[in-house]
């Protein structure tokens, strides 16, 4: 039990970018502050590369590797049907980063789990709409504008057949049931503008890059949708 503990904790500070207070972990294991604080002592002990502040929290020293990860059941099934997905409905090159992605986890699972995975019975299937078969020319150059936070100038055709040309900041892009969507910050409107994917005419990356700007980025356009 306490090795599954263990095991719970150095997961639970691996995906958080921020320090997490021995308060807010003794409540998500529903254990004593003291058992936190032993816990994280031979942990420490073991060679972990966790670092405790007082007043701030828990968080792994930067740089450092740990081993592969564990999972349980459910975990494995998120992975398989998020791996599916991707292979399934994003463009050429999201597919088959997806795949090296199933192929570099099924190395690293034990030889049971490893079966599992490649042979799980969970599948993602997508409808290969004509809207997904037009968004997928686009998809790869706005996800490296994205990442680049590059500048791009759309020529884009509404839903009323009227054509536009919009400079904007690529900020998001959102799979949709039948549809890619990406948000956009409009320089013109100087305001938030969504973008179906497959309604675009062709798009150009203008070279120049952007920083993020407060009111400007994708976590406030998803503020003001709350």
């Amino acid at each position: 039990m306490r090795t599954l503990r263990l095991f719970s904790l150095l997961d639970r500070l691996r995906a958080s970018r921020d320090p997490i207070a021995a308060e807010a972990l003794a409540r998500e294991l529903d254990v004593s502050l003291r058992t936190i604080y032993r816990d994280m002592a031979s942990l420490q002990a073991m060679g972990a590369p966790v670092r405790g502040e007082s007043g701030i929290g828990y968080q792994i020293e930067k740089g450092f590797f740990l081993p592969p990860l564990s999972f349980d059941p459910d975990e494995l099934d998120a992975i398989t049907l998020g791996m599916r997905l991707i292979a399934a409905k994003g463009d050429g090159q999201l597919a088959e980063a997806s795949r090296r992605v199933a192929a570099k986890i099924g190395a690293v699972l034990s030889s049971d789990q490893s079966e599992r995975f490649a042979n799980s019975p969970l599948l993602a299937v997508t409808r290969g709409s004509a809207e997904n078969r037009k968004s997928e020319a686009h998809l790869s150059g706005l996800r490296q504008a994205l990442r680049e936070r590059m500048f791009v100038m759309l020529r884009y055709v509404d839903l009323k057949e009227r054509e536009s040309l919009r400079l904007c900041r690529p900020l998001g892009l959102v799979a949709f049931d039948d549809v890619w969507v990406l948000t956009a910050w409009c320089e013109a409107r100087a305001d938030f503008r969504n973008f179906r994917v497959d309604r675009l005419l062709s798009f150009e990356a203008t070279g120049k890059r952007f920083r993020p700007e407060r009111g400007k980025r994708f976590e406030d356009y998803l503020k003001s949708m709350r």
